[in-house]
């Protein structure tokens, strides 16, 4: 009743191609934004906002960086682990490099030696594809974890072996480490994260962004009528890494306060990728979906037990937390491919038109 587009004129190109055409959509966003940023940090608590919130939105952006390679460049990847573990080592030794530097521009740096090394085993795209770039991303994840094992100059040749986040401050505010509070640290993340999905926007409905989608939907073809092939893949392998960089130094600098090779193994990158599929190929706000259907189940699944005074072990809550996903993922493959975003993209359309037939 309410989500109507009638009185609602377009007369120009640019309005009528915007992202959210429609008032009711704007306002939405424009509410959930001021939820994200005001009611959260007022309202919750420090377990919802550390636990919950701040991986969600780690992962989501992790997930959107995935999203532009395979969903909008059809380069399947399973490095997303070791490409997040890039990030997290490199702006742990730019800030040992530079301590007084502030700690966002070094977390934003270091997803540039994220997209340099995603751009190294992208190289292979350009002969390859399908089941063997699958291969090459394997094997790249696993020499990234070898890496990070074997060369003790990337932890400071800690005797752990782990990276440990040192307490930084901006503005006179300590951003991370334990004296850290989860506000500003979720607060920052949440900057970060709306910001670049802004980016991620304008660059996929951009030049470089259809070029992508024609390389995804026949690259042949798009060779043909004058996409390189080239730039086209090893900008989506950049980009992609480099998103997933930022997301791995977030997580350890925001979320961990330390991280072993563990925290960037190839069940990291199986994660994401499960992120993707759920939430829909090809979508950003699917990327959000996915990720926040994926770290919020297991929540719900501890939670909802006790609330109902039945006890459940861990090991049988984790059981059904992959029972569910692997049950959803061949339910979205078969049913749905493009996953919840399509689901929510239909639910919008329908309720466009009602109460008349679709």
């Amino acid at each position: 009743m309410f989500y109507r587009e009638a009185g609602q004129f377009k007369s120009t190109y640019k309005a009528d191609q915007a992202i959210f055409p429609i008032l009711q959509d704007r306002m939405a966003i424009a509410f959930y934004l001021a939820v994200a940023f005001i009611a959260v940090p007022i309202f919750g608590s420090d377990f919802f906002i550390t636990s919950i919130m701040i991986p969600f939105l780690v992962f989501s952006l992790a997930a959107i960086g995935l999203n532009i390679l395979v969903g909008y460049t059809g380069q399947i990847s399973l490095g997303t682990g070791a490409f997040m573990g890039v990030g997290a080592y490199s702006c742990y030794k730019l800030a040992t490099i530079f301590p007084d530097i502030n700690i966002i521009i070094l977390i934003i740096a270091s997803g540039f030696f994220a997209a340099a090394v995603g751009v190294l085993f992208g190289l292979p795209s350009l002969r390859i594809k399908g089941f063997y770039l699958v291969v090459t991303t394997l094997a790249a994840q696993f020499f990234l974890e070898w890496a990070f094992i074997r060369i003790p100059w990337l932890y400071n040749y800690n005797d752990s072996g782990a990276i440990e986040v040192p307490q930084r401050e901006t503005f006179g505010i300590i951003v991370t480490g334990a004296s850290a509070t989860p506000s500003v640290r979720y607060l920052i993340v949440l900057a970060i994260v709306v910001a670049m999905t802004w980016v991620a926007s304008n660059i996929i409905h951009g030049r470089i962004g259809r070029a992508w989608m024609m390389i995804r939907d026949m690259d042949i073809a798009a060779e043909l009528m004058g996409v390189r092939p080239l730039y086209a893949k090893l900008s989506a392998f950049a980009v992609s890494s480099f998103y997933c960089g930022v997301a791995g130094a977030m997580m350890v600098f925001f979320w961990l306060g330390a991280a072993e090779v563990e925290s960037f193994d190839v069940n990291h990158s199986f994660l994401i990728l499960f992120m993707v599929v759920i939430g829909g190929l090809g979508s950003l706000i699917g990327s959000f979906m996915g990720a926040a259907f994926i770290w919020v189940l297991p929540v719900i699944l501890r939670a909802v037990p006790n609330f109902i005074g039945i006890d459940v072990n861990a090991a049988t809550v984790e059981h059904l937390n992959f029972m569910i996903i692997g049950a959803l993922i061949i339910f979205f493959l078969i049913v749905e491919p493009h996953g919840l975003a399509r689901l929510w993209a239909l639910a919008k359309q329908k309720l466009r038109v009602w109460p008349f037939p679709y």
